[in-house]
């Protein structure tokens, strides 16, 4: 598993990030972290990306390596439901996930979460709503 770069990231991403850590200390959630190679990058499996929309961490990309995008063209992976761990699959009702997810990637069908893999963009949101200890929801990257 690899840990996507931060919202809005070029295709030269690599090569024009300077590693300033400017995105890191821009991020309202800090969720941004710093790969051994300097890098900076989202792990949607330990905190979800909040999907800003002013997207500061790219604002605050002095090297270009970022830009400012609509949540439409933020991707960092897909969720996917473990449904043996899921409490909606074993009996008792949940659906925390649903909610928290802001573009409607998650839709309750008869009691259960059923997810939409077209709309969702790997954020984490869902993840980070799950009340069950060890996580059903895991973000595939």
């Amino acid at each position: 598993m690899s840990w996507p770069p931060p919202p809005g990231a070029v295709e030269d991403f690599k090569t024009l990030c300077t590693k300033c850590d400017e995105c890191v200390l821009a991020c309202p959630p800090q969720v941004i972290g710093v790969l051994e190679n300097g890098l900076p990058a989202l792990d949607p499996n330990s905190g979800a990306c909040h999907l800003c929309p002013d997207v500061p961490c790219a604002k605050a990309c002095p090297d270009g390596a970022l830009e400012v995008v609509g949540v439409e063209l933020m991707f960092f992976g897909l969720a996917r439901i473990e449904t043996e761990k899921c409490f909606a699959f074993q009996g008792p009702e949940c659906g925390s996930c649903a909610p928290a997810c802001p573009l409607g990637a998650i839709k309750m069908v008869r009691f259960k979460p059923e997810l939409n893999l077209d709309l969702c963009n790997g954020c984490g949101l869902c993840r980070d709503a799950c009340p069950v200890w060890g996580k059903a929801i895991v973000i595939d990257t």
